[in-house]
């Protein structure tokens, strides 16, 4: 095989340019292996200085069915690269090898793709070739027994590739096309009113703290008295708790009522809401 046959062949099997192969066969001496392993220690070296950027864009994969579901968060720089079909390929097989590793990263990352390499030596070299930093960031699965998972997908790139997806996880041997349609409205919910928690005394404490100190500075701002502040601080954190909680937000299809209303009104004893999870690019 020619010098520029090789060259041809590491091109079509990294991806990587002419130039960057061609330099790698001879300074390999024609070993087409070392020649890969070359590109994938400079793909490295190009990567490390791509990681102090901003990788803001990208892609929402969403894999899995009824009994077990993942979301895996895959970002890059620039929504031109988030539609690269290079891009695209590596966001949907690693949504699925992260649904069969249970959003594990550290066994996702050691996977083989279906190209015998890991994901970690991918990552590289998609990096290598797109010229972006690109990152995998939040990662999620639900896979309880006896539950019933649900999703919803918003702003479609591809497929199963969005900017936002909502997981949600319902508890329930009722197996009816009423439980489905309130899975799939619920997670619809989830994505429009961005809950924090399920109910409000899940909400993380330093939110709320944050929250507080926020509202007291402002009411001591406008010349309040302290009785004062206090008195109208309680009932704003009333109001921020029932409205950044799931259960008790009002219901986008018909605001009169609250999630755990609809619940009640659904008439499905062991109807319940297990957990959820809203992710979206760039928060």
């Amino acid at each position: 095989m020619s010098d520029i046959e090789k060259v041809k062949q590491l091109r079509e099997a990294t991806g990587a340019g002419f130039k960057d192969c061609n330099l790698a066969v001879k300074e390999s001496g024609g070993d087409l292996d070392k020649a890969v392993e070359i590109l994938r220690i400079k793909g490295i070296s190009k990567a490390s200085k791509k990681m102090s950027r901003d990788a803001k864009e990208g892609v929402i994969a969403t894999s899995g069915d009824e009994s077990k579901i993942s979301v895996i968060e895959i970002n890059c720089e620039t929504d031109f690269v988030a539609k690269n079909d290079d891009f695209v390929s590596f966001a949907k097989e690693l949504s699925e090898l992260n649904n069969k590793n249970d959003s594990d990263l550290d066994k996702l990352n050691k996977s083989n793709m279906s190209n015998d390499k890991t994901v970690e030596d991918n990552l590289v070299s998609l990096i290598a070739k797109m010229g972006e930093k690109i990152t995998v960031g939040k990662t999620k699965t639900f896979n309880q027994s006896g539950a019933k998972n649900f999703n919803y997908l918003h702003s479609i790139v591809k497929d199963n590739l969005s900017k936002l997806s909502v997981i949600a996880s319902l508890e329930t041997s009722d197996d009816s096309e009423t439980v489905k349609i309130f899975g799939k409205q619920l997670s619809m919910h989830i994505a429009a009113s961005n809950p924090l928690a399920l109910s409000s005394d899940l909400i993380d404490k330093d939110v709320l703290q944050k929250e507080q100190d926020l509202v007291i500075e402002e009411l001591k701002n406008s010349g309040k008295s302290d009785e004062i502040v206090e008195k109208i601080s309680l009932g704003k954190m009333n109001k921020f708790k029932e409205e950044n909680a799931l259960l008790s937000q009002a219901w986008v299809m018909e605001p009169k009522k609250k999630v755990q209303d609809v619940v009640r009104d659904l008439n499905i004893p062991d109807l319940k809401i297990n957990d959820f999870f809203r992710i979206k690019i760039g928060e």
